[in-house]
């Protein structure tokens, strides 16, 4: 029997065998990793990243890519932030982020889709026009938030932490969307061959802006979950979430290329492993001004092998 296949298969499992692998390996160095506390943890913390990452993970797969999310998760809260302050409901605050999130982002699809801008210089310009425009309306200055958002980041529901359950389902819903419809389907087929699709008929224009708009609407519902997490609004918030998205979702299994996104168990598996690295970073007193380059150094290699199974399972 060939060894291509074997090593192919091995390379297609790369991110449970990387999870596994930092597993072991950080509960070896330090023993309070493997806790029961410290591993809820992880999923608790991990569900902003993972709940954006899901967002990333449909925008990927057409082919395309998104640099504002965090500067997207940062309007939201900025815009949430002062809403909260002068004492809005929390289900309406809810509701204007997720709202928010999802018309940035369709207006940013409208540009990509209308004018054929390229989606690399449209979601870095929304970067930083973005960034300037929370910086402006909170004036560079943290907001405190009144303590019943908290519940949004430690309430539980049946004795289940609420960002897991928030993470689980939306991870769930849309697995089931990319996988068992047909707009999963012509989701893939737009990014594999934008052309191709389009000659079989495939409104390829509507799907790629409706992953955009999702993009969006994601953001802005782990923007929610990090608002309650935090329990304040800061000049660093959302911050390079763009980039822990991309890696996350590479990792994950998703094509930087198109035509290829895994949202179970590729979203899972790539938020817990990014925030496993983090978590062991500080369980070992690591020095803070090394955690960048140290994640970046564990997450590089990884994406790398990730990225060329993607490619080789696709020809």
């Amino acid at each position: 029997m060939s060894r291509a296949p074997i090593v192919l298969r091995l390379l297609e499992q790369a991110p449970l065998l990387l999870f596994l692998a930092a597993v072991v390996g950080f509960g070896a160095v330090t023993p309070r990793f493997l806790t029961g506390a410290n591993l809820l943890n992880i999923c608790v913390q991990s569900a902003p990243t993972g709940i954006v990452e899901i967002g990333m993970t449909l925008v990927l797969s057409t082919a395309g890519v998104d640099l504002s999310v965090g500067a997207v998760m940062f309007v939201t809260a900025a815009v949430a932030g002062k809403l909260a302050l002068a004492g809005a409901p929390l289900i309406v605050v809810m509701g204007v982020m997720l709202l928010i999130g999802a018309g940035i982002r369709a207006f940013n699809g409208m540009l990509i889709t209308r004018l054929r801008m390229t989606p690399f210089i449209v979601t870095l310009a929304t970067l930083f026009i973005g960034r300037g425009f929370s910086l402006w309306l909170t004036q560079t200055r943290a907001m405190n938030l009144p303590a019943s958002y908290l519940s949004l980041g430690s309430g539980r529901v049946f004795g289940v932490p609420l960002p897991m359950l928030v993470l689980l389902g939306a991870a769930f819903v849309f697995h089931a969307l990319v996988t068992r419809t047909r707009c999963g389907r012509q989701l893939h087929a737009t990014g594999e061959n934008a052309e191709s699709a389009r000659l079989v008929g495939i409104a390829t224009s509507r799907i790629v802006l409706l992953a955009y708009a999702t993009s969006g609407l994601m953001a802005g519902l782990g923007s929610v979950l990090l608002f309650g997490q935090l329990g304040a609004v800061t000049p660093k918030f959302g911050e390079n979430y763009e980039f822990k998205a991309i890696a996350a979702a590479v990792l994950g299994g998703t094509s930087l290329f198109g035509g290829r996104g895994a949202v179970l168990p590729g979203t899972l598996l790539g938020a817990l492993l990014i925030q496993s690295v983090e978590n062991a970073l500080v369980l070992r007193n690591a020095d803070p001004y090394l955690y960048a380059l140290i994640s970046s150094a564990e997450s590089f290699p990884p994406c790398c092998w990730t990225a060329f199974a993607s490619e080789c399972s696709r020809g």
